[in-house]
Protein backbone atom coordinates (compact mmCIF):
# COMPACT_ATOMS: atom_id res chain seq x y z
CA UNK A 1 0.00 0.00 0.00
CA UNK A 2 1.23 3.31 -0.81
CA UNK A 3 -0.09 7.01 -0.05
CA UNK A 4 -0.33 10.33 -1.76
CA UNK A 5 3.26 11.24 -1.22
CA UNK A 6 4.26 8.14 -3.25
CA UNK A 7 2.00 9.28 -6.22
CA UNK A 8 3.64 10.19 -9.60
CA UNK A 9 3.33 10.13 -13.83
CA UNK A 10 3.29 7.04 -15.15
CA UNK A 11 2.02 4.83 -11.18
CA UNK A 12 0.13 2.09 -11.78
CA UNK A 13 -2.57 1.88 -9.39
CA UNK A 14 -6.19 -0.12 -8.25
CA UNK A 15 -8.93 2.21 -8.28
CA UNK A 16 -12.84 1.91 -8.32
CA UNK A 17 -12.03 -2.01 -9.70
CA UNK A 18 -10.20 -0.87 -12.37
CA UNK A 19 -5.78 -0.45 -13.18
CA UNK A 20 -5.59 3.44 -13.48
CA UNK A 21 -2.32 5.27 -14.91
CA UNK A 22 -1.44 8.55 -13.61
CA UNK A 23 -0.53 10.85 -16.37
CA UNK A 24 -0.80 13.97 -14.19
CA UNK A 25 -1.06 15.27 -10.93
CA UNK A 26 -0.71 17.83 -8.65
CA UNK A 27 -0.08 18.59 -4.79
CA UNK A 28 -2.16 21.10 -3.68
CA UNK A 29 -2.18 23.45 -0.21
CA UNK A 30 -4.41 25.72 0.20
CA UNK A 31 -4.62 28.21 3.08
CA UNK A 32 -7.17 26.70 5.01
CA UNK A 33 -8.62 23.17 5.57
CA UNK A 34 -6.01 20.12 4.70
CA UNK A 35 -4.12 19.23 1.59
CA UNK A 36 -4.89 17.28 -1.03
CA UNK A 37 -3.74 15.40 -4.72
CA UNK A 38 -5.86 16.47 -8.10
CA UNK A 39 -5.04 13.32 -10.31
CA UNK A 40 -5.70 12.65 -13.92
CA UNK A 41 -5.88 9.24 -13.91
CA UNK A 42 -6.05 7.00 -17.55
CA UNK A 43 -7.86 3.46 -17.48
CA UNK A 44 -5.56 1.00 -19.02
CA UNK A 45 -8.48 -1.71 -19.72
CA UNK A 46 -10.59 1.19 -21.63
CA UNK A 47 -8.60 4.51 -22.20
CA UNK A 48 -10.83 6.30 -20.46
CA UNK A 49 -9.11 9.91 -18.80
CA UNK A 50 -10.69 10.65 -15.34
CA UNK A 51 -10.29 13.56 -13.02
CA UNK A 52 -9.69 12.57 -8.84
CA UNK A 53 -8.65 14.19 -6.07
CA UNK A 54 -6.73 12.62 -3.33
CA UNK A 55 -7.01 13.86 0.20
CA UNK A 56 -2.99 13.87 1.96
CA UNK A 57 -2.22 10.81 3.24
CA UNK A 58 -5.40 8.76 1.72
CA UNK A 59 -4.12 5.19 0.80
CA UNK A 60 -3.92 4.00 -2.97
CA UNK A 61 -3.15 0.64 -3.94
CA UNK A 62 -0.17 0.51 -6.33
CA UNK A 63 0.42 -1.89 -8.94
CA UNK A 64 3.59 -3.70 -9.41
CA UNK A 65 4.54 -3.37 -12.89
CA UNK A 66 7.93 -4.10 -14.74
CA UNK A 67 8.85 -2.51 -18.18
CA UNK A 68 10.69 -4.04 -21.36
CA UNK A 69 11.61 -2.87 -24.75
CA UNK A 70 9.64 -3.91 -27.52
CA UNK A 71 9.40 -2.90 -31.25
CA UNK A 72 6.75 -1.81 -33.14
CA UNK A 73 5.91 -4.50 -36.01
CA UNK A 74 3.25 -3.35 -38.03
CA UNK A 75 -0.80 -2.45 -37.21
CA UNK A 76 -3.47 -4.29 -38.27
CA UNK A 77 -6.78 -2.68 -38.32
CA UNK A 78 -7.46 -2.02 -34.32
CA UNK A 79 -4.77 -4.01 -33.52
CA UNK A 80 -0.94 -3.31 -32.95
CA UNK A 81 1.86 -6.28 -33.01
CA UNK A 82 5.03 -5.34 -30.96
CA UNK A 83 8.26 -7.83 -30.79
CA UNK A 84 9.93 -7.90 -27.19
CA UNK A 85 14.31 -7.07 -28.22
CA UNK A 86 15.27 -9.20 -25.68
CA UNK A 87 13.68 -12.93 -26.00
CA UNK A 88 11.72 -12.13 -29.62
CA UNK A 89 8.29 -13.25 -28.41
CA UNK A 90 5.57 -11.44 -30.43
CA UNK A 91 2.54 -9.66 -28.05
CA UNK A 92 -0.57 -7.63 -29.96
CA UNK A 93 -2.09 -4.55 -28.04
CA UNK A 94 -5.08 -3.21 -28.84
CA UNK A 95 -5.00 0.70 -29.97
CA UNK A 96 -7.35 2.11 -27.08
CA UNK A 97 -4.14 1.06 -24.91
CA UNK A 98 -1.39 3.60 -26.67
CA UNK A 99 -0.85 7.02 -26.26
CA UNK A 100 -0.23 7.90 -29.60
CA UNK A 101 -0.88 5.62 -32.39
CA UNK A 102 -0.91 8.01 -34.82
CA UNK A 103 2.65 8.49 -34.26
CA UNK A 104 3.96 4.97 -34.50
CA UNK A 105 6.22 4.15 -37.12
CA UNK A 106 7.31 0.75 -37.52
CA UNK A 107 10.92 -0.36 -36.27
CA UNK A 108 10.36 2.11 -33.30
CA UNK A 109 11.16 1.29 -29.88
CA UNK A 110 8.82 1.74 -27.08
CA UNK A 111 8.38 0.96 -23.56
CA UNK A 112 5.11 -1.57 -22.43
CA UNK A 113 4.51 -1.50 -19.00
CA UNK A 114 3.39 -5.33 -17.82
CA UNK A 115 1.53 -6.38 -14.79
CA UNK A 116 4.07 -8.37 -12.38
CA UNK A 117 1.14 -10.45 -11.18
CA UNK A 118 -0.70 -12.03 -14.09
CA UNK A 119 1.73 -11.06 -16.92
CA UNK A 120 -1.03 -8.60 -18.52
CA UNK A 121 0.57 -5.27 -20.72
CA UNK A 122 -0.86 -2.31 -19.11
CA UNK A 123 0.32 0.38 -21.12
CA UNK A 124 2.83 1.84 -23.77
CA UNK A 125 4.65 4.51 -23.30
CA UNK A 126 6.09 6.13 -26.51
CA UNK A 127 9.82 7.74 -26.49
CA UNK A 128 9.72 11.47 -25.79
CA UNK A 129 10.00 13.10 -29.07
CA UNK A 130 9.40 10.94 -32.48
CA UNK A 131 11.32 11.75 -36.00
CA UNK A 132 9.41 11.81 -39.06
CA UNK A 133 8.97 12.63 -43.05
CA UNK A 134 5.80 15.02 -44.18
CA UNK A 135 4.29 12.96 -46.60
CA UNK A 136 1.64 15.81 -48.04
CA UNK A 137 0.96 19.72 -46.97
CA UNK A 138 -0.20 22.59 -48.24
CA UNK A 139 3.16 25.57 -49.74
CA UNK A 140 3.54 28.11 -47.40
CA UNK A 141 1.95 31.62 -48.81
CA UNK A 142 5.10 33.96 -49.10
CA UNK A 143 4.29 37.39 -46.69
CA UNK A 144 2.62 35.22 -44.41
CA UNK A 145 5.02 35.32 -41.35
CA UNK A 146 3.90 38.33 -39.05
CA UNK A 147 2.59 35.65 -36.87
CA UNK A 148 3.34 32.33 -36.03
CA UNK A 149 0.97 31.01 -38.59
CA UNK A 150 0.96 27.03 -38.79
CA UNK A 151 -0.83 24.93 -41.42
CA UNK A 152 -1.76 20.87 -41.05
CA UNK A 153 0.68 18.53 -42.41
CA UNK A 154 0.36 15.02 -42.94
CA UNK A 155 3.40 12.60 -41.53
CA UNK A 156 4.47 9.05 -43.48
CA UNK A 157 2.12 7.69 -40.61
CA UNK A 158 -0.81 9.29 -41.37
CA UNK A 159 -1.09 11.49 -38.75
CA UNK A 160 -2.03 15.17 -38.85
CA UNK A 161 0.24 17.94 -37.04
CA UNK A 162 0.32 21.50 -37.34
CA UNK A 163 3.20 22.79 -38.50
CA UNK A 164 5.03 26.16 -39.16
CA UNK A 165 4.77 27.65 -43.04
CA UNK A 166 7.96 27.13 -44.05
CA UNK A 167 7.72 23.22 -43.75
CA UNK A 168 7.60 21.89 -47.09
CA UNK A 169 6.77 17.66 -48.20
CA UNK A 170 9.84 15.87 -47.79
CA UNK A 171 10.95 17.63 -44.39
CA UNK A 172 11.97 15.51 -41.82
CA UNK A 173 10.20 16.82 -38.35
CA UNK A 174 10.89 16.13 -35.08
CA UNK A 175 6.89 15.68 -32.96
CA UNK A 176 6.02 15.54 -29.12
CA UNK A 177 4.57 12.48 -28.66
CA UNK A 178 3.05 13.31 -25.54
CA UNK A 179 1.43 16.63 -26.79
CA UNK A 180 1.36 15.41 -30.88
CA UNK A 181 2.97 19.10 -31.32
CA UNK A 182 5.44 20.23 -33.66
CA UNK A 183 9.11 20.44 -31.90
CA UNK A 184 11.82 21.18 -34.83
CA UNK A 185 12.77 20.80 -38.41
CA UNK A 186 15.71 17.99 -38.29
CA UNK A 187 18.62 18.84 -41.31
CA UNK A 188 20.35 16.06 -43.30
Amino acid sequence: MANTSDIRNGLCIKYNHDIFKIIEFLHVKPGKGPAFVRTKLKSVTSGKVIDNTFSAGHKIDEVRVETHKFQFLYAEGETYHFMNTEDYNQITLEKSVLDAPGLLKEGAVVTVIINSEDQMPLSVEMPASVILEVASTEPGVKGNTATNATKPAVVETGAEVMVPLFINEGDKIKIETDKGTYKERIKE
